[in-house]
């Protein structure tokens, strides 16, 4: 959802201004089918911003058009509201920092009765149960997911023995209290999941590779990757 509202956007700044743009050149820059287009800009008139022309010919959007203001449920802005506190207290600095600043820049769109209902919002998530350290190694590898950089850690398994990976961090997992990651581990050769909350202090080495069959898509695909 996040990145077709990215693209929405995109779509809007890239048409406004401009002389008629065709949905095959917004397809072409933005990595996607002219199909998907027509539909992402159907979408946008509909919802109120006035792009001008039509499929098969082009479209272009006024560079003084103003864009509908985001308007949200009462129910929307609870679960916006509830998910920022979350990750603000079980998502390390990062998350925590992205969460405030989304949530800040919702508030100070919203209608000064909203804002007060949102401030009033009776759901927590209380931090000061959460170990410093931990929320540290999530960023670690948050961090390392993001650049694509081997990490490496002593791992205690759920029968307490140890061992040392090196892994190719691909994604975090929440559990609701608990973070782990998906991984290839270069001991095992394969697909591992591991809990945050058994890696002992991680080292970040250099990049691993963009790798056919190593990637996220395919360690969603095996949804028995054990734990170890």
């Amino acid at each position: 959802m996040t990145r077709r509202a990215d693209r929405l956007f995109q779509i809007a700044e890239l048409l406004r201004g401009r002389r008629l743009t065709t949905a095959q050149q917004l397809a072409d820059w933005l990595s996607v089918s002219p199909r998907t287009v027509y539909r992402d800009v159907r979408d946008l008139q509909l919802s109120g911003v006035p792009i001008e022309g039509e499929a098969g010919i082009g479209y272009r959007l006024n560079r003084n058009a103003s864009l509908p203001p985001l308007t949200f449920t009462a129910e929307e802005l609870a679960a916006l509201a509830t998910g920022a506190r979350m990750l603000e207290t079980w998502g390390g600095a990062r998350f925590a920092s992205g969460a405030r600043s989304a949530l800040a820049k919702i508030a100070s769109a919203m209608p000064a009765d909203k804002r007060t209902a949102l401030d009033r919002l009776p759901v927590f998530a209380p931090s000061f149960h959460i170990d410093e350290t931990f929320c540290a190694k999530v960023d670690a590898i948050h961090q390392a997911i993001d650049t694509r950089h081997i990490v490496s850690f002593d791992y205690r398994d759920r029968l307490g023995a140890h061992s040392q990976r090196r892994v190719w961090p691909l994604g975090l997992v929440y559990w609701g209290g608990r973070w782990t990651i998906g991984a290839w581990c270069e001991l095992r050769d394969d697909f591992r999941t591991f809990d945050i909350a058994r890696m002992g202090d991680i080292t970040v080495h250099e990049q691993f590779p963009d790798m056919e069959g190593r990637r996220i898509a395919d360690y969603m695909r095996i949804a028995e990757a054990p734990m170890r």
